[in-house]
């Protein structure tokens, strides 16, 4: 595989693999501390009869960040000005983890571009809590951070991964994955040290977890953000995958955005963690290609 790139309207240069050539086109987004590259197994399953489209968002992998986002809209925006930029006017989207925000961004907002749904572990509807720590470092449940400069200072969820990814510490962001990602399986040696070169290169962790817990496209608040009700404006038929061994995204997460979607189906993947990329990645292609 190898990443193109396309300077897009805003000033950022957005980089993003291309592979296959059929008529309808998959555009794949990936979630937090990954990029594109982390779609791997999926990529060479779908070239053989889909276009499949596989960016780096901005701050991740090799794209830029000239300007700090503020909200994941921000992300899904970029999404908007990709799909412009290369003349694909109806596409097919899936979004693992925080990309399942994203894509739901996206669709709430340019519904027309978008055929079908899938979220793979994806993030609520509502956001991802990072709530305050206690004096044993156990969340307080319902207390989040009042701004970003004290959510940075987490030190559990989020200190230890900027201070892993400043120092290059591919140590300690493997053991992160190895104990809350890679719980069924591992990759292989190859594809792990490729994930893991391409996590290292993000530069917005910190933003992106204060724009997940200020993510919220409900009707209500979720503790930190009144809701802008933008899930109403979601019309695409939505698949949402959930493994029975996630211990990232909980069962509830999915279960509150499926109920408030319009038209949406959830399929239980057994013995698969958060990764079904690595843990089943031929079930989830089919369920992908025989939704699609």
């Amino acid at each position: 595989m190898e990443k193109k790139k396309v300077l897009l309207a805003n000033g950022e240069t957005y980089y993003y693999i291309d592979e296959g050539t059929g008529k309808e086109t998959i555009l794949l987004v990936h979630g937090n501390m990954s990029s594109g590259v982390h779609y791997k197994p999926l990529i060479e399953k779908f070239k053989k009869d889909y276009r499949v489209i596989a960016p780096d968002m901005r701050g991740f992998g090799d794209s830029t960040y000239k300007k700090n986002i503020e909200s994941l809209e921000d992300l899904s925006d970029d999404l908007f000005l990709l799909l412009e930029e290369l003349n694909i006017n109806k596409v097919h989207v899936a979004g693992w983890s925080t990309g399942g925000a994203v894509i739901l961004k996206l669709a709430a907002k340019h519904n027309e571009l978008i055929d079908k749904i899938v979220l793979i572990e994806s993030a609520s509807y509502r956001g991802y809590p990072v709530f305050k720590k206690d004096k044993d470092n156990q969340p307080i449940i319902g207390v989040s951070y009042d701004n970003i400069e004290e959510l940075a200072q987490d030190p559990v969820q989020v200190l230890p991964i900027v201070v892993a990814l400043e120092n290059n510490d591919v140590a300690t962001i493997k053991y992160i994955w190895d104990l809350l990602i890679y719980n069924v399986n591992k990759p292989s040696k190859e594809d792990d040290d490729l994930y893991l070169s391409e996590t290292m290169k993000q530069v917005n962790i910190v933003d992106i977890d204060w724009c997940l817990t200020r993510f919220n496209m409900s009707s209500s608040s979720n503790g930190v953000t009144e809701g802008d009700n933008s899930i109403k404006n979601v019309i695409s038929p939505v698949l949402s995958l959930w493994s029975e061994k996630d211990i990232v995204v909980l069962e509830y997460m999915i279960d509150e955005t499926v109920q408030a979607l319009k038209d949406s189906k959830k399929v239980i993947l057994m013995n698969s963690g958060h990764s079904p990329l690595v843990d089943c990645p031929d079930e989830l292609y089919k369920l992908m290609i025989d939704f699609f």
